[in-house]
């Protein structure tokens, strides 16, 4: 990955390692509580809502290669149960750790005498820019891994009625009378025999009731 461009000292994503300095060994503790960015999560699945709170504690420590951040971000999820799609919420916890490379610096932390384009870099790599870095890619990556790609409201949720909808948590005696579909036409057959012996006796109770009126 290429170094980053213009990064901007506002953006609360973004970390000052100016005071930790690039002697080896030096460590920096932060703690910071940022607004959760736009899409932070699995879209259309589960999330941090944008401008949620989320609360990092980071370790920044010099090495000769750059800066290792290592780091826990903790905030509220929110999502739909996908058995149920009864609203839900969660804690995240999401760990992460990320190497932040000095540009001027080859791989082995030794100083370049001059800093140019080398097609052989390995792209993944993420750069300081002026002595800053960037951690949303890093964070966003860390919490989607940590979310359940499935969310359920509990591990035992039974969802809903595949026949009408219904949620079986709020009504676990649901149930609907099942037809062996074998004795279906049976049924009808028989229900079609009823109605045509009640036709059948209408019938003889009419011609019952005229022969009764012409003996009278």
């Amino acid at each position: 990955m290429a170094p980053n461009a213009r990064l901007d000292h506002r953006n609360p994503l973004v970390f000052d390692t100016h005071e930790l300095g690039r002697r080896p060994g030096a460590l920096q503790r932060l703690a910071r509580t940022v607004d959760a960015p736009k899409d932070f999560g699995v879209q259309g699945v589960i999330g941090v809502p944008e401008g949620a709170p989320v609360e990092l504690e980071l370790r920044l420590e010099s090495v000769m290669e750059g800066v290792l951040v290592t780091g826990t971000a903790r905030a509220r999820a929110e999502g739909e149960c996908v058995r149920c799609l009864e609203p839900l919420e969660l804690e995240l916890e999401a760990d992460f750790q990320e190497m932040f490379s000095y540009p001027d610096a080859d791989d082995r932390g030794r100083v370049k005498a001059e800093p140019a384009d080398d097609a052989e870099d390995d792209e993944d790599t993420l750069f300081l820019e002026d002595g800053m870095f960037d951690l949303e890619p890093v964070l966003r990556d860390a919490v989607v891994l940590a979310l359940p790609m499935q969310p359920v409201c509990q591990d035992d949720c039974p969802g809903l009625c595949s026949e009408c909808g219904a949620r079986l948590a709020d009504d676990p005696d649901h149930h609907h009378d099942a037809v062996d579909i074998r004795w279906a036409a049976l049924q009808g057959l028989a229900g079609s025999l009823e109605d045509g012996e009640k036709d059948e006796m209408s019938g003889a109770d009419a011609e019952a009731g005229v022969d009764e009126k012409q003996e009278k």
